[in-house]
């Protein structure tokens, strides 16, 4: 009953923003006389914001058709280089690139948004590298006959990527990990080394990972550690209604996650709203624009399976698996101490409140048998969450540092 009652408030929500739209649009028509002062520009601005808050949105563009090096702008082609049920990789480079630049899998969140939430980062390693990145599918849109997808599937989907990418007979490829998947990116490093497999990564940055949760706990922490698995279970999960390709799969919906996000820092977010509402009513269009770019890519969510969503909650922030030595793939333990031929780079918010500090660098205390050599730990001051790997700190600060080690050990 949970996601129908969601699409039946969205069918209401959807009607409402087309007319605040079309509201909008009349009042601040240059024909309307309104639109020139008294109440018409302040009502303009109220109806557009709400527009924008409420419109239906899909999956995002990423969009990225050229960056600029050296003071050339330099084309770049996106193309889909493997595709499997529950995610396809995805290839981009831009010309002009050396023929020995390295080349970089990027593994985006299965937390509920779209790969394009790390549009930034990939526009700014694309300078310097070819990169790849994993564009997870969403959940409702996965047919039934395709199977279950859980924490394990995760870490085969990311040998697979990077199989992939050795078996085109080029140097070993680096890896990043943004955010969640910085466990089952680990996990799979430690895999692959055990295993000597040729295409093992050269490096494996995690940035604001929850490796181990214990460090420096967040309120997201929290919710998950104060309540039972089966709480989860029976009031987070829900089965896709019939209007989707996944009808019938069991999913943690992206709604749910979004509304997560948005009550966590509540005041923030319509602070943002309302600034957007001053800047529109005095005309400042372009700021305005700024704060709709960015809610255009927040609230764009998908869903993801409710196996691999249960999974993660209990092994990676109920059970502390992977830091406890516990952590388990098909069966077998994964042993981080396998960890020899990886280099591992670290990097931290200083102000991050989902991943706290020290839960990303306890993977550099976590590999006993890795040289502190080929170890890198970075804070990156005054920076939040979306800030590590997003906007100017991102570009000018942190992606510099992970240049600077995926060159020292190529």
């Amino acid at each position: 009953m949970l996601y129908h009652a969601h699409e039946l408030q969205r069918s209401w929500l959807d009607g409402a923003s087309a007319w605040a739209g079309v509201g909008a649009e009349m009042l601040s028509n240059p024909a309307n006389p309104l639109a020139y002062g008294g109440l018409g520009p302040i009502a303009a601005s109220a109806l557009e914001v709400f527009a924008h808050a409420t419109a239906p949105r899909g999956k995002p563009e990423f969009g990225i058709e050229a960056v600029e090096v050296g003071g050339t702008s330099w084309p770049i082609t996106q193309s889909v280089v493997l595709r499997k049920p529950f995610g396809d990789l995805l290839s981009f480079r831009r010309d002009g690139l050396p023929a020995d630049a390295p080349r970089l899998l990027i593994v985006a969140p299965m937390s509920g948004h779209y790969a394009t939430l790390l549009r930034g980062t990939v526009e700014r390693m694309v300078e310097g590298a070819h990169v790849f990145i994993t564009d997870w599918a969403d959940a409702r849109e996965v047919p039934l006959a395709a199977g279950r997808f859980d924490l394990d599937d995760y870490i085969d989907y990311l040998v697979d990527f990077l199989d992939h990418l050795g078996s085109q007979g080029e140097a070993r490829a680096h890896m990043m990990a943004v955010c969640q998947p910085s466990v089952p990116a680990l996990a799979a490093t430690a895999l692959m080394n055990a295993q000597q497999h040729p295409a093992t990564p050269l490096t494996l940055t995690m940035m604001g990972g929850p490796i181990d949760t214990r460090e420096s706990p967040t309120s997201v922490n929290d919710l998950a550690m104060n309540r039972p698995i089966s709480w989860f279970r029976n009031n987070v999960i829900a089965a896709v209604p019939l209007r989707y390709e996944g009808a019938g799969r069991r999913v943690y919906p992206g709604f749910m996650q979004l509304a997560g996000f948005m009550t966590m820092n509540l005041g923030n977010h319509l602070m943002s709203h309302y600034e957007m509402f001053k800047h529109l009513t005095v005309g400042d269009h372009e700021s305005a624009q700024a704060t709709k770019d960015f809610y255009e890519e927040y609230r764009s969510v998908c869903d993801m399976t409710a196996e691999f969503y249960l999974q993660t909650v209990e092994e990676v922030f109920q059970k502390h698996s992977l830091p406890n030595g516990t952590f388990v793939h098909r069966g077998k333990r994964i042993d981080l101490g396998d960890i020899t031929r990886t280099a591992l780079l670290a990097i931290e918010g200083e102000r991050d409140d989902i991943s706290g500090l020290g839960q990303t660098r306890a993977a550099l205390k976590l590999t006993p048998n890795l040289p502190d050599a080929s170890k890198r730990y970075y804070m990156a001051e005054g920076a939040g969450h979306y800030g590590i790997f997003n906007g100017s700190k991102w570009r000018g600060k942190i992606a510099p540092v992970v240049e600077e080690f995926i060159a020292a050990h190529s």
